[in-house]
C-alpha cells in the first residue's frame, strides 16, 4: 500500500516536471525561430550514436553564414534509419551571435524534444494523477456513506484474496459479509476494500457494520476501522 502511495506522488511530480520542461523547450524554440537567420547547408556526414539495442544517425551539416564564415554542426536529433543522406541540401536556422548552435529547419529537429518530453510527461501525469483522483474519490465516497448512509449490522462470511489485483506479486485480502434486509427478505453480500494483511483473526465471530445507501444498497462502505493498522 505504501508503494502505491509513493508511486502516485512520484509519477505525478515527474509528469509535472516533464510537462514544464516541455513547455520551456517549446518556448525556447519559438524564441530561437523569431531571432534565427536562414541559410542553405549540406549534410557532410552521418554521426552514429549507439545504444544497447539500436543505432541512430545524426546529420553533420556545413553551411556558410551571412558574414562568410563556414560553420559545421551536428544535429542534436537522430533517427534510424537516417532521415538525411550525405550530400543532401538542407535549410538551417541559426542566431548570428552563435552560428555553431544552428539547427536543421525540420519539424522533428526543431520540435521533437518538446514533443517527446511532453508525451512522456503526459503519460506519467495521467498515471499518477489518475491514481490520486481514484483514491481521493473513493475516500470521499466512503466518508459520505459514513455520514449519510444507513448503518446495518452484517454477519462475517469469509476472508479471501482479491486475485484480480496485485502489487509486486502480492494479492490483497477482502472481507465478505452478508445482511438480510428485513423489509424485503433479500440477502445482500458486501465486500470490503483491499487490505494488505490477513484480518481473519480480528473479524471472525463478530458483527461488522456496513453503511449503505438506503436508496441503493449496492452503494455501501464496509467499516473495518476497528482493525489494527498495518505497520510500515
Amino acid at each position: 500500500m505504501r508503494a502505491i502511495a509513493i508511486v502516485k506522488y512520484v509519477f505525478t511530480v515527474i509528469g509535472i516536471a516533464m510537462l514544464v520542461g516541455a513547455f520551456f523547450l517549446y518556448r525556447n524554440t519559438s524564441v530561437f525561430l523569431e531571432e534565427a537567420i536562414s541559410a542553405n547547408g549540406t549534410v557532410v556526414d552521418l554521426v552514429e550514436s549507439r545504444s544497447s539495442d539500436s543505432t541512430t544517425y545524426r546529420p553533420k551539416v556545413r553551411f556558410t553564414t551571412q558574414n562568410g564564415k563556414e560553420v559545421e554542426f551536428t544535429s542534436s536529433t537522430g533517427s534510424s534509419p537516417p532521415s538525411y543522406s550525405r550530400g543532401e541540401t538542407v535549410v538551417v536556422r541559426y542566431r548570428a551571435s552563435e552560428p555553431e548552435r544552428a539547427r536543421i529547419d525540420g519539424f522533428f529537429s526543431l520540435w521533437g524534444g518538446a514533443i517527446i518530453l511532453g508525451g512522456m510527461g503526459g503519460v506519467f501525469f495521467l498515471i499518477g494523477g489518475g491514481i490520486l483522483l481514484a483514491t481521493s474519490r473513493a475516500g470521499r465516497k466512503d466518508e459520505d456513506l459514513k455520514e449519510h448512509g444507513t448503518p446495518v449490522q452484517t454477519k462475517f462470511q469469509s476472508v479471501e484474496l482479491n486475485e484480480a489485483y496485485s502489487v509486486n506479486g502480492r494479492h490483497p485480502f477482502r472481507v465478505t459479509t452478508q445482511w438480510q434486509n428485513p423489509s424485503t427478505s433479500k440477502v445482500h453480500v458486501f465486500q470490503s476494500r483491499n487490505l494488505w494483511f490477513d484480518p481473519s483473526e480480528f473479524v471472525k465471530d463478530r458483527p461488522i457494520t456496513v453503511y449503505i445507501d438506503s436508496g441503493n444498497p449496492k452503494k455501501y462502505y464496509v467499516d473495518l476501522s476497528f482493525l489494527p493498522q498495518l505497520a510500515e
